[in-house]
């Protein structure tokens, strides 16, 4: 359950290369406990903006707080605050797993406060991640899946307050997947970390997510729940069934009402009832084609 202290706060953000504008004026705040999921395709600026939010690159104009501390002039103290899982990481494939964890996990023992032991026990952590009977494997020896385990570990060995996620479960097989989503949840609802994940995956998007926000060309084109946007995007629910061998369809935005409706004045009578709700994938496909459409209706008035 998050709480109302801000984590994050982005307010104006721009990003420019060159005479291209990639980010144009992102505004979004996070709050403590709160799993925030980036969406939006190639090229839409997810990267670039977890980047600054990171300390990693330096934004063209607008504010940012992260942690109280603008991350283009944050320091050490800072950074053992903050995990960060990257796609990809050049690996030391010698060391074994708990070797490694034990080793990245000593640069937060300085870091430790009352209210946060750093680092992680490396035995708690590799069973966090699903990584207890490869603690002794040499890393070069773990499958790719295993290898992304660890990729998470590293990035959790110092009990960040704030975790930022990409594509952190590519490569992961079902169970590998689940056991994960099952760690992101214990992290934000048990240890209040704030969680930013970025993913092509709109499934984990919509089971992860407190909040969604979705990027294109740039520019932030929605803000809220799963079901908040589609109920604002994609439309209302589709109800359908058969009542005395005749079909029928209805589109409403209380289908669960509507659904007990039915079988309150037709009883036994309905049949084959089914409930289709706008799924996020709906939601997001809808978001990218319009935003697609204007950009394209905007291009063809410059011209």
């Amino acid at each position: 359950m998050h709480t109302d202290t801000v984590v994050l706060d982005v307010e104006g953000l721009r990003m420019r290369y060159g005479n291209t504008d990639v980010l144009h004026d992102v505004t979004f705040a996070a709050r403590r406990g709160e799993v925030l999921c980036l969406l939006g395709p190639n090229g839409a600026g997810k990267t670039t903006t977890i980047e600054i939010l990171e300390g990693f690159r330096l934004r063209s104009a607008g504010r940012v707080e992260v942690l109280g501390t603008d991350p283009a002039r944050a320091g050490e103290d800072w950074r053992a605050r903050v995990g960060i899982v990257l796609q990809s990481w050049r690996d030391h494939g010698k060391w074994r797993v708990r070797e490694l964890l034990a080793h990245v996990g000593r640069y937060y023992a300085g870091y430790a406060t009352a209210a946060i032991e750093r680092p992680w026990d490396v035995d708690q952590l590799v069973a966090a991640v699903g990584l207890a009977e490869q603690a002794d494997r040499k890393v070069r020896m773990l499958s790719g899946g295993q290898r992304r385990r660890l990729d998470v570990a590293i990035g959790l060995v110092g009990r960040p307050e704030l975790v930022f996620l990409d594509e952190p479960t590519a490569g992961l097989d079902p169970i590998a997947r689940r056991a994960f989503h099952e760690l992101i949840e214990k992290l934000a609802t048990e240890g209040d970390t704030t969680i930013v994940l970025t993913t092509h995956d709109l499934a984990e998007a919509e089971k992860l997510a407190d909040r969604i926000l979705v990027l294109d060309a740039g520019r932030i084109i929605a803000d809220g729940t799963a079901a908040e946007l589609a109920a604002q995007i994609a439309g209302a629910d589709e109800v359908r069934w058969t009542c005395a061998g005749q079909h029928f369809r209805q589109t409403t935005a209380e289908s669960t009402a509507f659904a007990f409706d039915l079988f309150q004045r037709y009883g036994a009578a309905i049949d084959n009832l089914e409930i289709r709700r706008a799924s996020l994938e709906d939601t997001y496909l809808s978001l990218v084609h319009r935003a697609e459409t204007a950009a394209a209706l905007d291009a063809e008035e410059a011209a």
